[in-house]
């Protein structure tokens, strides 16, 4: 019980088939750049590694830090 935080980078990318895929890293660093962030995304464009079902990464979508705080009010006796 308590409360835990986590943090994630969340990358949305638009897909060739009309659709949108995303990646989500955990614990990005404090002093993340979103010159970094694009930078990083257009090279995973540009390398063509990802195959979704809705086709290859086209473009960039979306970026998001999100910050996530969880108050656990009830955890269950082990058994």
């Amino acid at each position: 019980m308590g409360l835990s935080t986590r943090k994630v980078a969340r990358l949305v990318f638009t897909t060739a088939g009309g659709g949108t895929f995303t990646i989500t890293l955990p614990d990005p660093r404090e002093d993340v750049q979103v010159t970094e962030i694009v930078a990083a995304m257009e090279s995973l464009i540009a390398s063509d590694i990802y195959m979704t079902a809705v086709g290859a990464l086209t473009g960039i979508k979306d970026a998001k830090i999100v910050d996530t705080t969880i108050n656990d009010l009830f955890d269950p006796a082990a058994g």
